[in-house]
């Protein structure tokens, strides 16, 4: 086995030890020492990959394509990686539902929305849209009626396809949208 395939086995251990136990007990009440057990490596090998439990949850983060979506197929198309995403999720329910979901703790929340806020104002920018405090604004608004619908998802409230969250997200924020980006 070469020493590539050895890190990456190595970090994927601690990565889905640590997704367990926020299943199990919830993201604030893992320590490092439980990462570590349950991984079943020292603690040195531990910190030699991660530089603590925060970066092991945001290497988790980066997996998420759905969080650092492809360009745009389509430049006329606002928000076109909503669809995608909603599937990615439903693809990787297991690794979402520990991250995102209600034992996942806030980090893991605000991490999502900054990196789909990035995304949501390049797009409105690229759509005409001028960066100001009313683009940041709007751009807040899209970016909540978005993670509001995939919280209800991972939490169960709601069974919807991801073409049925897809649709709900482009029926409440588009008309706005496109009314904000006249205005400007």
């Amino acid at each position: 086995m070469s020493g590539d395939r050895r890190v990456r086995r190595t970090r994927r251990l601690i990565q889905e030890a640590l997704v367990a136990l926020i299943l199990e007990k919830g993201y604030d009440a893992v320590t490092v020492t439980d990462i570590i057990e349950r991984a079943d490596v020292g603690r040195s090998t531990f910190y030699a990959h991660f530089a603590d439990k925060q970066d092991v949850l945001f290497s988790n983060l980066d997996q998420l394509t759905f969080l650092h979506p492809a360009p745009r197929d389509d430049p006329g198309e606002l928000f076109a990686f909503s669809r995608p995403m909603f599937e990615h999720v439903r693809e990787q329910e297991r690794l979402v539902r520990a991250l995102m979901g209600r034992r996942g703790g806030g980090l893991a929340h605000r991490r999502g929305e900054q990196l789909l806020a990035a995304r949501v104002k390049d797009e409105l920018i690229a759509a005409g849209g001028r960066a100001s405090a009313a683009l940041d604004l709007l751009v807040t608004c899209v970016v909540g009626a978005f993670m509001g619908l995939l919280r209800a998802w991972i939490d169960g409230e709601t069974t919807a396809s991801p073409a049925e969250l897809d649709a709900a997200f482009r029926a409440a924020v588009l008309p706005g949208v496109r009314a904000a980006l006249k205005e400007t």
